[in-house]
């Protein structure tokens, strides 16, 4: 799991009440500073990102995460997309999803509004949890 969150940290509580790695998944964050080194992901992984921009579909996707992503070796990694959104910003909710999905043609996996619900957090580790032991299976057989 890559995970992008800002200042307000709301992306790293939902990521930790996950509590993904208790799974043995590798939870891996995208540097909030451009001075931070760069996150460099060499395996699958399912990327969970917040959507900016308050309503406006092009300033959706966090800039960090454009950068992460224009990186070809990471992009060519990425599986499916997770993003957290505003419901008061009608079809901009979740657009981060969205225009990710779309450019690097993986499934847009789910979309919840802003810390997420007990059910959010359920689904989502579930969810990711299924994604990465079907994929170890689908290796493990090949």
């Amino acid at each position: 799991m890559v995970y992008f969150s800002s200042v307000s940290e709301n992306t790293a509580r939902f990521v930790a009440s996950c509590h993904l790695e208790d799974e043995g998944i590798d939870v891996r964050r995208i540097p909030l500073r451009p001075s931070d080194p760069p996150l460099q992901v060499r395996s699958p992984f399912i990327l969970m990102v917040p959507t900016y921009g308050g309503g406006v579909v092009k300033k959706a996707v966090p800039i960090q995460v454009k950068k992460f992503l224009n990186d070809p070796d990471n992009r060519a990694w990425i599986r499916g997309v997770i993003a957290s959104g505003n419901a008061n910003f009608g079809e901009a909710f979740g657009a981060a999803g969205d225009i990710i999905a779309a450019k690097c043609h993986v499934p847009y996996l789910y979309r919840f509004e802003l810390m997420g619900t007990p059910e959010d957090t359920r689904k989502v580790r579930e969810g990711v949890v299924r994604f990465f032991r079907e994929r170890a299976g689908t290796t493990a057989s090949a």
